[in-house]
């Protein structure tokens, strides 16, 4: 038989020749798509060592895998223009643009897994403890976002009506957000919480639910140490959405108080008790020197009354306690030098006559 005769003998339409070319040159791609896409990259690194940075070099990593990818697709082009397949063609098109939406996505999905390290720049605010979950929170969302893009692009790629779609879940996406709003609105309260930063690690904080130590700021959840050392894990929604007192932001610490001595104080005591006790809070290391009042307040129930009103140098509470326990003992001497005594509550009762009695 003439191997001509045999070349044109065809198949659905398709000589063996052109089936035989198409074959070949899609083997081709498949067979030297490794060694190509090596020697693109080769050639493009030698450009790229002359450049002082390294980001070219990581996206020239990124783009060897789904470059050996795109010369197969390309292959396969190619070897679709030698066949006669008009029946199939709009269907072949439709997979070809598909399969190039696919490689464009996977790109995508690989820079973000590379230069994840981007983050960290921010994540690093919040401490080292907090950088990594921040960090794995920002890329995993990236990356999801790049899957369900590259999904329904894919998708209208291949002709499928991807508003009906998205419509026909529309129960079935009802249910889900309904069943997953808690943990959507706990997710929203972690951003809230990590930008915002109304408090760190080890801040002592006070919500209308719980008062303590903040041990741990996660990603649905902050976890706080209260002072009888339950730990409580508090829902980062409900944090978001709570007043939130920090004292451990504070600057100084007040004292607010009142002093009562007896009604046998005279003015002279008074005064000199009112002199000794702002220089001794004047010349105190421990008390901060911008706000200090100390007033002769009012005439009480049982007492004379002596306004006390400054501030703490520190804000640890157990270092506060040291230096108002300080401050008691001085007043106490302050009161016992000056020859009077604090008053406590009483009362007296003052009768002007007694009723005559009368003889039986």
């Amino acid at each position: 038989m003439d191997f001509q005769k045999i070349l044109a003998y065809k198949i659905l339409d398709i000589s063996l020749q052109n089936l035989f070319i198409a074959i070949a040159i899609f083997i081709v791609a498949l067979i030297f798509s490794n060694i190509l896409s090596k020697i693109f990259v080769g050639i493009l690194q030698k450009i790229t060592s002359k450049t002082k940075t390294k980001i070219d070099d990581q996206f020239l990593a990124i783009l060897e895998v789904p470059l050996k990818f795109s010369i197969i697709l390309l292959g396969f082009v190619f070897s679709k223009e030698w066949l006669n397949l008009s029946k199939i063609d709009s269907m072949l098109d439709k997979f070809i643009h598909s399969f190039a939406t696919f490689i464009i996505f996977w790109i995508l999905y690989r820079l973000v897994e590379k230069f994840a390290y981007i983050f960290e720049k921010f994540s690093s605010r919040f401490g080292k403890k907090l950088s990594a979950d921040i960090e794995n929170f920002i890329v995993k969302t990236l990356k999801i976002l790049v899957v369900i893009i590259a999904f329904m692009s894919i998708l209208q790629g291949l002709g499928i009506n991807v508003s009906a779609f998205l419509a026909s879940l529309g129960l079935v996406g009802m249910a889900f957000a309904l069943a997953a709003k808690d943990t959507a609105a706990n997710l929203f309260g972690s951003l809230v919480v990590f930008t915002d930063r109304p408090f760190k690690l080890g801040d002592w904080v006070l919500t209308p639910d719980v008062e303590g130590t903040v041990e741990n700021i996660g990603i649905r959840s902050t976890r706080i140490r209260a002072f009888s050392q339950a730990l409580i894990s508090v829902p980062n929604a409900t944090i978001a959405n709570s007043p939130i007192t920090n004292w451990s932001q504070m600057g100084k610490r007040r004292i607010k108080t009142k002093v009562g001595l007896t009604y046998k104080t005279t003015k002279k005591q008074m005064q000199n008790i009112l002199e000794d006790l702002r220089d001794m809070l004047k010349n105190h290391d421990d008390v901060h020197n911008d706000t200090i009042m100390i007033r002769f307040d009012e005439f009480g129930s049982s007492s004379l009354n002596i306004f006390c009103y400054f501030f703490t140098n520190t804000t640890n509470w157990a270092k506060f306690l040291e230096v108002k326990e300080d401050i008691n003992f001085k007043i106490m001497d302050i009161v016992e030098k000056n020859g009077t005594s604090f008053a406590f509550p009483s009362q007296s009762v003052y009768i002007e006559s007694l009723p005559k009695q009368t003889m039986g």
